[in-house]
């Protein structure tokens, strides 16, 4: 039987207590304020930093180095055959790229890393099925069947308070930006081909997550069961509230909490609401 081991990066968030269940091995992206780096979900939280950017000026973030994944690959070897190993969306960071060159340097051991094209906890939806299937002994291969089946019945969307974060960081273009920021609109995000394009422009916060509320009834009105989560950026109590409200409206949805971190959150900004799911 192949010991195949389940990697990830810390943007799918996946919590510790929970990594440490499934033997989860996450690769941490990090934030630099000015010349101080932080990796996430290691040396800073998720309050902690919304709590340091109101202090501060917003924070630029970066990908793993590829000698991190080759230790890391490396060690794995003393016990597994092989790694699979799952990242977030190669049209928005350089992480997944960073596997793939780990894998060819990594000794004794085979590297099959996976692209998400997307990231937060819906990524972490891959790592979890994974990381179960690891554990029943299914093979690197079975694995990414499973995986590659999911991403048929995967979606996200996500509405952002303030455009000018994605702007900034260049993962969303200037003339969208300016036309969100002159409406005073919520645009409702999702990706596209590896990339955070705009999906529809809604005129308040409410109706932009009664709308993507609607695209989930729509998939989930099949009465096939499905996993979802919400995701928010340092908005916890607005998300519980929000599940109470979504759990009573949609029997047949199993729903979670998660959270932008860090590195999500210095892209997206304080107070983005998102909404992801999968068939299970």
């Amino acid at each position: 039987m192949t010991k195949t081991a389940i990697v990830t990066d810390s943007t799918a968030y996946i919590p510790k207590e929970l990594r440490e269940k499934l033997n989860i091995h996450m690769i941490p992206l990090s934030v630099n304020f000015g010349n101080e780096t932080y990796q996430e979900e290691m040396e800073i939280s998720a309050a902690d930093f919304y709590e340091e950017v109101r202090r501060r000026d917003l924070p630029t973030t970066s990908q793993p180095p590829v000698g991190q994944f080759v230790e890391l690959f490396n060690n794995l070897a003393k016990e597994n055959e092989a790694v699979v190993s799952i990242h977030l969306s190669s049209g928005i960071s350089g992480t997944f790229q960073g596997a793939v060159s780990a894998g060819n340097m990594a000794e004794g051991i085979e590297v099959y890393p996976f692209d998400s094209e997307i990231s937060c906890m819906v990524q972490g939806f891959y790592v979890l099925e994974a990381a179960e299937m690891a554990a029943a002994g299914k093979t690197p291969q079975e694995i990414l069947a499973r995986l590659e089946e999911m991403k048929q019945s995967v979606r996200a969307y996500f509405m952002v308070d303030d455009l000018s974060h994605l702007q900034r960081g260049g993962r969303l273009s200037s003339a969208q930006a300016l036309i969100g920021s002159l409406l005073q609109v919520k645009p409702l995000l999702h990706f596209v081909d590896k990339k955070i394009v705009p999906f529809e422009k809604i005129r308040t916060r409410k109706k932009a997550l009664k709308r993507v509320v609607d695209l989930l009834a729509e998939d989930a009105k099949s009465g096939e069961p499905y996993r979802t989560v919400i995701i928010h950026a340092n908005r916890e109590e607005e998300a519980y509230e929000w599940k109470s409200e979504l759990e009573v409206q949609l029997p047949n949805v199993e729903f979670m909490v998660s959270y932008f971190g860090p590195v999500i959150g210095t892209h997206l900004g304080e107070g983005s609401m998102g909404l992801g799911w999968v068939k299970k």
